[in-house]
């Protein structure tokens, strides 16, 4: 992925106001994020552990979303799999929903789905980062890649429909 700075990520929110976007917190740290291993950089909001936020570069340019998790619940502590890149967790995927983009968000409407709860899918896909049990599978890594890039531009394409 082609590395973001904070103002392209600001000025690449999709379905919150331009006000809004100026005032999320945005990782401090861009300069140090694994771009080369990233198929879209995702963070929760330190100051507030219900938000989250993804941004990814679709059809050369930057598109983001603002994305909000329900608490924890008791099924949150089964195993679990992210509708993104196909990682099984053991307590570590979240709903996630986002306010759909335009007239349709501000009338309420939104798009859910359960990813990794820490966003890091794309670490996942690439071994990067290890989860507890993994389920074999007989893809490539190309092809696990080219599913989460493919899932991620799915849920977009609802949010922004």
């Amino acid at each position: 992925m082609k590395p973001l700075t904070e103002p392209e990520i600001r000025a690449a929110f999709v379905n919150c106001t331009k006000g809004e976007a100026s005032r999320l917190n945005v990782p401090r740290d861009l300069a140090e994020q694994p771009w080369d291993d990233l198929d879209f950089l995702g963070w929760r909001d330190p100051q507030a552990p219900d938000r989250a936020y993804l941004a990814t570069v679709l059809d050369g340019r930057p598109v983001a979303v603002a994305l909000r998790s329900s608490g924890a619940a008791s099924w949150q502590a089964r195993r679990s799999l992210c509708s993104l890149c196909v990682t099984t967790h053991t307590g570590g995927v979240s709903l996630l929903v986002a306010a759909r983009a335009g007239k349709a968000g501000k009338q309420g409407n939104s798009v859910g789905a359960y990813m990794c709860a820490d966003l890091a899918c794309s670490l996942y896909v690439r071994g990067k980062k290890e989860v507890g049990t993994k389920l074999h599978e007989s893809l490539t890594l190309e092809e696990k890649i080219e599913r989460t890039v493919a899932n991620l531009a799915s849920f977009l394409a609802k949010v922004t429909a």
